[in-house]
């Protein structure tokens, strides 16, 4: 099946770009699949959320500013294997320009073309999950993390479950408390260590009573976290991002 939307710009942040390069390769994958031309410009760096969370934000501005340039250079949508990092140019960056009133003309139009993965899929684009899975398998019991910024910043619930569950082979888990966090949050994770840990550890023993033997999510920062918990547990479970699973 061949789209009509010929092409889209790869943002695909720090941390899969320096950590699991493999979740890049894999949103390439499922998107020329389905007909669509992938641009990486080359010249983009961080959007700027760590600055912004720690309140450093004129530094923050800077990486906005040199973002908003990179990304303005084409017209075609930005898609990007994070709710995080999207959620931070849909909603961060109009607080960021909120006085300066033509960045911030430029924040809402570039805010307004940036989509999470999963969101572009099914709600954007309105692809039928079975034809994003065409061609994937997995013949394993999952089950999927909701990440927070993906659930609340930009209110997609239901994309990625509906894409997981239309995978052949897949038994999706119910996950007791699925829409709580992890307790990652980034620099929350680092500032609030103690109840980072605590909040990980009810997550790790929603994942262990699905009995699934991978957790799926949206969002790389929040599988890291979970994935660390689980092999210092030495639990005999995997993550993967949700592109990783449709691709393969």
């Amino acid at each position: 099946m061949t789209l009509n939307f010929p092409k889209v710009q790869l943002f695909v942040t720090c941390v899969v770009d320096s950590l699991f390069p493999e979740v890049g390769e894999a949103v390439v994958s499922v998107l020329e699949r389905l007909g669509i031309e992938v641009e990486f410009p080359e010249a983009q760096t961080c959007c700027g959320q760590p600055g912004y969370n720690a309140g450093f934000r004129p530094e923050a501005r800077r990486l906005a500013l040199n973002f908003m340039d990179v990304f303005e250079r084409s017209p075609a949508p930005l898609v990007t294997p994070s709710g995080s990092c999207a959620a931070m140019v849909v909603h961060g960056y109009a607080d960021l320009f909120a006085g300066d009133a033509k960045n911030l003309a430029r924040a809402r139009a570039l805010a307004a073309r940036t989509y999470e993965f999963s969101q572009f899929l099914v709600d954007v684009l309105g692809v039928d999950p079975a034809q994003v899975a065409a061609g994937a398998r997995l013949n394993e019991k999952v089950t999927f993390h909701s990440s927070c910024h993906l659930l609340r910043g930009l209110g997609v619930k239901d994309a990625g479950p509906r894409l997981l569950a239309a995978v052949p082979g897949v038994e999706v888990a119910p996950l007791a408390g699925a829409d709580q966090c992890c307790g990652f949050g980034g620099l929350f994770a680092v500032k609030h260590d103690d109840i980072s840990a605590a909040m990980l550890d009810n997550k790790l023993a929603a994942i262990r009573a699905t009995g699934a033997t991978t957790v799926v999510s949206c969002d790389m920062s929040c599988l890291m976290h979970i994935q660390g918990g689980l092999s210092r547990d030495g639990a005999p479970i995997r993550s993967q991002h949700l592109a990783q699973v449709l691709s393969q």
